[in-house]
């Protein structure tokens, strides 16, 4: 059964689709409540955490204003999958681990990216005239990107922490590519660069603030569109990095398994980002940080941890929700936390069945450092419908 709570003591209210919500994240989400051009209420996401600034699995929308902190510092971050013909018959553990083996060498993870002999650049180039009109207009945001200057090279690399790649099935044994990234180094520079200048806006009009990282751009002010303008490129940018990394992916996995093709459509959605909107009768600027869109038809991708269930959706266009749903489980601990309370053995069990990397350093991935994907799934089954449930047997983490 879906669950829905609402907290009212702010100027507009917070429908929260969980009772599993702790006290930080309740008071960002009222914190948020109560700036002037809130749009009608804010929602809460059942996977809901707190997050750098904004509450991670919140959807705000907002009359003539941003507040860069509620978009976060990985702009256009999100999911892609895809179906194969293949099934569950054509691959065993000796060729799922040549698999593994080749995406790892084929995708730069962490803080990596492609050699310039291997970048794509022909990819990548449609961004470049935008981007060199930001920064001359920015300079600062030269030094803001840092080592990630090179930005080419970020095209089709996964980046850390959470983002992964993984090999699945589903229900009916078919087999599934799916990968969590966003815009890299370079997303994370525009995102760090304008959260600044909105923090200075911010003590230049003596705005009072009940956190700054609820620093704001209104419509009409001098970087407001520039803002606008960053952010639609870094989300045009994520997008494009996951069909690049899928079809490094695919020419790898062809060249190790049986002939195959892509079922159906890719489903690329994203989970951090703003988008002009219409909600309860106004055009508004809907920022989603730990949420997808979930219109009435809409397809989406809820990933578990990587030991759990990942689901393939269908949005019911829930208007509550401003027509979203969760982006995956969420985490119930800190990373910090996650590594004093577990071990390696733990991991191995957690993951058993998995090919993926089980060593000390990805402890603070651990599925039991996530809420329960199931329980994350029957709170908003008002706002979507599962169409595929896959199990991971390959895991390629950031």
């Amino acid at each position: 059964m879906p669950i829905m709570q609402t907290m009212t003591e702010q100027r507009v209210p917070v429908h929260i689709w969980t009772n599993d919500i702790d006290d930080g994240a309740k008071k960002q989400l009222a914190n948020a409540a109560s700036l002037p051009f809130i749009h009608h209420h804010i929602a809460a996401m059942p996977d809901v955490h707190v997050g750098r600034g904004a509450t991670i699995g919140s959807v705000i929308a907002t009359h003539k204003a941003i507040v860069p902190a509620t978009v976060g510092v990985d702009i256009g971050c999100g999911m892609l999958a895809c179906q194969l013909s293949l099934t569950g018959n054509d691959i065993d553990e000796k060729s799922l681990q040549k698999v593994f083996n080749q995406i790892s060498r084929d995708i730069p993870v962490g803080r990596n990216q492609h050699k310039e002999d291997r970048a794509l650049v022909s990819v990548a180039q449609p961004f470049e005239a935008r981007l060199t009109a930001m920064t001359h207009k920015h300079p600062g945001l030269l030094k803001s990107f840092g080592r990630f200057s090179n930005w080419v090279c970020q095209m089709g690399t996964l980046g850390s922490g959470n983002h992964f790649i993984e090999v699945c099935l589903d229900e009916n044994n078919g087999v599934w590519v799916m990968l969590h990234s966003g815009s890299r180094g370079i997303g994370n520079g525009l995102a760090d660069y304008f959260i600044e200048l909105a923090r200075k806006d911010m003590e230049r009009l003596m705005t009072n603030l009940p956190d700054r990282d609820l620093a704001y751009f209104t419509e009409g002010t001098e970087y407001f569109n520039d803002y606008v303008e960053a952010v639609h490129w870094a989300q045009e940018y994520a997008y494009q990095n996951r069909q690049s990394m899928l079809d490094l992916i695919l020419a790898g996995m062809r060249r190790l398994l049986p002939e195959f093709t892509v079922l159906n459509e890719v489903v690329n959605c994203h989970h951090n980002y703003v988008a002009i909107e219409r909600h309860y009768g106004e055009e508004v600027f809907v920022t989603r940080k730990g949420a997808i869109r979930a219109r009435e038809g809409d397809l989406g991708i809820i990933p578990g941890s990587m030991g759990a269930q990942s689901f393939i959706v269908r949005g019911k266009g829930n208007p509550e929700s401003f027509n979203s749903c969760s982006h995956g489980a969420g985490r119930r601990m800190s990373r910090t936390a996650a590594e004093k309370q577990f071990t390696q053995d733990d991991l191995i069990k957690q993951t058993k069945g998995v090919i993926c990397r089980k060593d000390k350093h990805v402890i603070d991935e651990i599925p039991a450092a996530y809420k329960d994907i199931g329980q994350v799934m029957a709170n908003q089954s008002d706002l979507v419908e599962v169409l595929h449930t896959l199990k991971q047997v390959v895991c390629v983490k950031g």
